[in-house]
């Protein structure tokens, strides 16, 4: 990043909807403003500067959009809401229903998820539907656990790469939302059903619903970038995380690129920026280990 990069820092607002739906709500906590009563709307604050710090630090990238977009949030969005998400301009998070989901806030992934649908947004705005939404989805997974690892100064070794851990109510059987380390096995309840996950091609769920399947089949370049990670070690963020994040925001990857095309990046990304070595080998096995051919 160029001199004084550094110096820059997230503008944050949380706003509570008092389980309506009007957004954003009113205005609880602004930048810079003490912690308030509310676990919910200061887990919120922290979830987007954590968010913030890992673009910002590992990447020079200032905010979702790259040019300081403040980042606005709204909890406790209507009633026993079991989702959050990130609407075009800001985050939205709902307090779940207590029996499958608690309190969306939870997870710092999660917030990690749904912010990078916002810098996708900006950058490849990947069409969500097919293997395009599918790898949308991923890319939000992928910043997501990153953005966790980061706050947590782990490494790929000693990161859990669930998604959405501690999300689930005590009642449901199950770990998390997802799990990239072994996709197919977050969790297994009588409510939920089984993790549909695929890890590798063979076994790539075609189907119209979910947009294609673009929660189910994100599960195989999830594997394949977990694959890339734990063969590098380290900081998952700066050797795997840079190679992804360089095809995510370097202008050649197609609104509507398949598997196989975003795989045939990764490779040459990682070449160009870490030449012949461990990082490429690394990459092209991944893709090679999950059955997507790279060019």
């Amino acid at each position: 990043p160029p001199a004084g990069k550094q110096a820059e820092h997230p503008h944050r607002t949380v706003y509570d909807a008092h389980h309506g739906t009007d957004l954003p709500g009113r205005k609880v906590r602004g930048e810079g403003q003490q912690p308030t009563g509310d676990a919910t709307v200061n887990r919120a604050y922290s979830g987007l500067g954590a968010t913030f710090e890992l673009y910002l630090q590992a990447y020079g990238r200032d905010s979702i959009d790259g040019s300081g977009l403040p980042l606005d949030a709204t909890v406790h969005y209507d009633e026993k809401y079991n989702n959050a998400f990130w609407n075009g301009e800001q985050m939205v998070f709902g307090d779940g229903d207590g029996e499958i989901f608690l309190d969306f806030t939870i997870p710092v992934d999660v917030i990690g998820h749904e912010l990078t649908h916002g810098v996708t947004q900006h950058t490849a705005n990947l069409e969500y539907f097919g293997q395009s939404g599918a790898l949308n989805e991923s890319l939000s997974d992928v910043f997501g656990s990153l953005i966790k690892q980061f706050t947590l100064g782990q490494t790929a070794a000693e990161a859990d790469w669930l998604i959405g851990a501690g999300l689930l109510a005590p009642r449901v059987t199950g770990t998390a939302l997802r799990s990239m380390k072994a996709p197919g096995t977050a969790y297994d309840d009588d409510v939920l059903g089984k993790d549909p996950q695929p890890a590798t091609m063979e076994d790539y769920v075609r189907t119209s619903s979910d947009n294609g399947g673009v929660h189910i089949n994100s599960g195989i370049p999830n594997h394949a970038f977990y694959l890339a990670a734990t063969a590098l070690g380290g900081h998952a963020w700066e050797k795997a995380g840079q190679v992804w994040y360089d095809v995510l925001t370097g202008g050649e990857l197609k609104d509507d690129a398949l598997f196989a095309d975003f795989a045939t990046l990764t490779v040459k990304a990682a070449r160009d920026r870490f030449g012949a070595g461990n990082e490429l080998q690394a990459v092209q096995k991944a893709w090679e280990q999950v059955g997507v051919r790279t060019l």
